[in-house]
């Protein structure tokens, strides 16, 4: 553009322009120095030229060296600007197109940000439009906050008034509440400068396909608890970046200063004492009281723009319109998103809500109806233990068949469900059908692989699982699979490997820990299984985790120990209708303490109740005659004991914990010669001898001068 002037300005070149006006660079002639001028609309002075050029100045009161400085503002009342501080350099925004950052320069950048926002904060002034493109990073580091457009080059997403169909510039950092019609806070720029640090350190940033109304229906109803994360990101970083990005406010860090003693914790964790803690309602209130906050517009975002101004009032009446915010596409994506950190307790829940939102719009949406099948299966599975969730499973997914015969989505949920009614060559053969459609479908190769794995096809199901490796190499639930895989073939090296890479991948998914403690277990390193446990519980208690810790224990001999952990297993909130496992462990221990023994066969009881009507389902089940079996024995039920046993090692001679049962079994029932036969026949197939060395009811076999000779000779 041709040189313009203005007073003893020269304006130089465009840099930016947003709803606020243009942002040029310009010759300061009387100091000799290049600057920034912001020239501002005509139409923003006539509506508030007051509150602008005082919130301006408020501005301009800031000390700190990380805000760009405003020197003065000039003009009349029909034309101002705003005289600033020229800043070389690039902003984040720029700087980010290469790639993820450093892990340790984006705390930097983020403890720079947090300091400065503090102090805007104490003076009760609000940025309200962090993002990248409103940070500058100088050559030397230095991080410098500007307003809303002051660029090196013209950014059409720095603006603060935008267009939900045309750009996600600032949708796309805004606090969920905003977009609800809430004011700004000073927790709204905490969630900005949270959804920054998460772009810088993945290289992009959350929902990056989406944009416009999809892109704030994203924020809307999902949880930052579902963005993935690089593998190397380190725990404490993850529960940062969650913590300043919570979707409720009191659940979001309170304040800069707890931002900034945070990233100080991960910088240098012997510098300041605490952990990172969300709950901040409260603590904002401290720290603004009952007066009104003004917010610096000089330096914020306030207006959403559609074909002009929306503001967050307009907004939200839009929403209460439309019931809510809301996109087909969107609520799809978060629940597929949701589904694949199924173990995590607000997960499912997510998933429901998302596809039932879709179905009650939608009745005919096919893949709605297949999402809310995986849904309902993962509950079954989960800690919500029913049978009712199944049918409910069944009943959907043979609607998205039905609506849609050409949907993947549809036979990989069918075959979920089959595989959770144990019918695996159905299970198999759906799952190949949705492969066909869909040969990368994620949902498709975890119901193959899986039923592989239970049909004990372990090649078959290797083969898969490495392929899908190949395909979703940071996912975690592929590796628990194939730990799982490994740990059924007695490979407990290869399993223990990939239960460490899954917690690796994912370290707040407990069952990895579970799974984990489990593999060292049977190597006999008791004392590492029990600090995994002890990790997973750290993370977040289960009734998996309880139920490890109980086995550990009674491994050792702590029996009011172990019991007590059964216990917590067995009650809520991680009680369910059909986890037998539970009460059989329960009922093991308590036999072992004195006093205890009727409430030990109360537990049995239990254990059978629970487990009949699933036995008579599958009579062809291995595992279920056995356990029988062996309940039924504890409970001095011999005809049936037997009988259940005997069609157990008929059905799956190979089998070492099937074995092991018999033995237990045998020798619970003063069938000696028997239980000595299957002690040989578990040792042969890989059982471990120290687990058989520490069950207490085997006491009096141990003594037998056989034992010597039946495990010896096995493992010859």
């Amino acid at each position: 553009m041709d040189e313009q002037e203005l007073g003893h300005y020269r304006l130089k070149r465009l840099l930016g322009e947003g709803g606020f006006g243009q942002v040029y660079e310009a010759w300061d002639s009387k100091l000799q120095r290049t600057i920034a001028i912001k020239r501002l609309k005509p139409q923003l002075l006539s509506s508030r030229p007051e509150n602008l050029l005082d919130e301006a100045r408020l501005a301009a009161s800031l000390r700190h060296p990380s805000f760009v400085r405003i020197f003065s503002i000039e003009g009349d009342a029909a034309h101002q600007s705003i005289i600033m501080e020229f800043v070389d350099g690039c902003t984040l925004r720029e700087a980010g197109k290469s790639g993820p950052m450093p892990q340790d320069k984006v705390l930097d950048i983020v403890a720079q940000v947090a300091d400065a926002m503090r102090e805007a904060h104490a003076a009760q002034l609000i940025h309200g439009d962090i993002k990248p493109a409103n940070l500058m990073l100088e050559a030397s580091g230095k991080v410098r906050i500007m307003d809303f457009g002051l660029a090196r080059k013209i950014d059409p997403q720095a603006t603060e008034s935008i267009a939900f169909d045309q750009t996600e510039g600032t949708i796309a950092y805004l606090a969920p509440e905003l977009m609800m019609g809430s004011t700004l806070s000073p927790q709204s720029d905490v969630y900005a400068l949270g959804v920054v640090m998460y772009e810088l350190l993945t290289g992009t940033r959350p929902f990056s396909h989406l944009s416009g109304l999809a892109l704030a229906a994203a924020h809307i109803q999902s949880s930052s608890d579902l963005w993935p994360f690089p593998p190397h990101t380190a725990p404490g970083v993850i529960a940062l970046v969650r913590a300043m990005t919570a979707r409720k406010v009191e659940d979001r860090l309170a304040s800069m200063q707890a931002v900034q003693d945070a990233v100080l914790r991960q910088l240098n964790p012997a510098s300041v004492p605490g952990e990172v803690d969300g709950g901040g309602r409260e603590r904002a209130a401290t720290l603004f009281g009952k007066k009104k906050v003004r917010v610096a517009m000089v330096l914020a975002a306030l207006a959403i723009g559609v074909g002009g101004v929306l503001r967050t009032g307009v907004l939200n009446d839009w929403y209460q319109r439309n019931d809510p915010f809301f996109s087909e596409a969107t609520a799809m994506q978060t629940g597929l998103t949701a589904l694949r950190t199924f173990e995590r307790p607000e997960s499912l829940d997510l998933a429901e809500r998302s596809f039932s939102a879709i179905l009650a719009r939608d009745p005919n949406h096919a893949a709605a109806a297949a999402g809310l099948s995986f849904a309902y299966c993962f509950k079954q599975t989960s800690e919500h233990r029913d049978d009712v969730w199944l049918r409910r499973a069944d009943a959907s997914a043979q609607l998205a068949i039905k609506l849609n015969p050409q949907l993947a989505l549809g036979y990989a949920a069918q075959s979920t469900v089959r595989s959770g009614q144990r019918r695996l060559p159905e299970a198999l053969s759906l799952a190949d059908h949705a492969l066909r459609l869909d040969p990368l479908n994620w949902f498709g190769l975890i119901t193959k692989s899986n039923a592989l794995t239970r049909s004990r096809r372990y090649a078959e199901a290797e083969r898969t699982l490495r392929d899908a490796i190949k395909i979703y190499p940071a996912d975690h639930v592929l590796q628990d699979l194939l730990g799982t895989m490994y740990f059924e073939q007695g490979q407990l090296k290869a399993a223990e490997a990939a239960f460490r890479h899954s917690i690796k991948l994912q370290p707040d998914t407990v069952s990895s820990y579970a799974n984990l403690s489990l593999a060292l277990q049977r190597q006999n390193r008791m004392d590492e299984s029990l600090q995994v446990l002890q990790q997973g519980l750290q993370v977040r208690p289960t009734g998996g985790l309880y139920t490890n810790l109980g086995n550990a224990l009674f491994n050792r001999g702590d029996y009011v120990g172990a019991a007590e952990a059964f216990e917590r297993a067995v009650a809520p909130p991680f009680a369910t209708t059909s986890d037998y496992l539970r009460w059989a462990n329960l009922g093991d221990t308590l036999r072992w303490i004195p006093g205890r023994e009727e409430d030990s066969r109360k537990a049995y009881r239990q254990a059978i109740g629970m487990l009949k009507p699933m036995l008579t389902d599958a009579p062809g089940d291995a595992t279920f005659q056995s356990r029988m079996g062996l309940y039924g024995a504890r409970l001095g039920e011999r005809a049936a004991a037997l009988e259940h046993t005997r069609r157990a090692v008929e059905m799956r001679p190979e089998d070492p914990n099937l074995r092991f049962r018999a033995l237990m079994a045998y020798e619970l029932l003063g069938e000696r010669d028997r239980a000595l036969a299957e002690l040989a026949a578990a040792r042969e197939r890989g059982y471990p001898l120290h687990l058989i060395n520490a069950e207490p009811d085997l006491i009096a076999l141990r003594r037998d001068p056989r034992y010597f000779d039946s495990t010896t000779e096995s493992d010859k």
